[in-house]
């Protein structure tokens, strides 16, 4: 997502505060972590959060304005559970150990529709190999898109990387779930229009 730059957000950005990482090693030693890659402006890992006190979330997120706002969020609801990434996802096996993610969201990624431009898509098979080394044996990735395209090339790079399919559905949201919803999400959900879901594992 991305959105236009505001100046309160540099500035913001540069002072103290408890959820943007600095240093990676300081959240090594957490027993369960769930990440979301591209958490946009943290609606979903922000709620998710503040629901599971039990689990250590991490959002990343490239775009200065979203992880600003996703910080400023964080503070409303008190979290300590929380921990946001301004990064890009290219590098996401260096900052993490191996095997030491729970479970990776990738919703409503950016489709990169032009076949010239496929392996930026966050499901491409290189990115998906970094994501199964920083990934627990028993962890998983849960995928969302409103693109179909995107999803149908998506199985096919998720085979390619040996990844397995434990639940499959082409239109999620057809049956009513009590759970956090994206900004996007939410949108296409009141419009009725159907969500392309997997949950994958090692």
């Amino acid at each position: 997502m991305r959105m236009r730059k505001k100046k309160w957000v540099k500035p913001f950005l540069e002072e103290e505060n408890n959820y943007l990482i600095k240093d990676y090693t300081t959240i090594k030693n957490h027993e369960k972590i769930y990440l979301e890659i591209g958490m946009g402006m943290g609606d979903f890992i922000c709620a998710s959060a503040f629901n599971n006190p039990d689990i250590f979330y991490i959002g990343l997120e490239k775009d200065e304005t979203c992880v600003a706002r996703a910080i400023k969020k964080g503070e409303e609801l008190k979290l300590n559970n929380l921990k946001i990434s301004l990064a890009n996802a290219d590098m996401i096996d260096e900052y993490f150990n191996e095997k030491s993610v729970d479970r990776i969201y990738l919703h409503f990624s950016d489709p990169w529709p032009k076949k010239g431009h496929h392996k930026r898509r966050l499901t491409y098979p290189t990115f998906l190999n970094k994501y199964k080394k920083i990934l627990k044996d028993d962890g998983t990735i849960i995928f969302k898109t409103d693109n179909h395209d995107f999803f149908i090339d998506s199985l096919e790079y998720f085979k390619e990387a040996n990844l397995k399919t434990v639940d499959i559905n082409y239109n999620y949201h057809e049956i009513y779930r009590d759970e956090p919803l994206t900004a996007y999400e939410q949108k296409f959900k009141e419009l009725g229009l159907p969500i392309y879901y997997i949950k994958l594992s090692k």
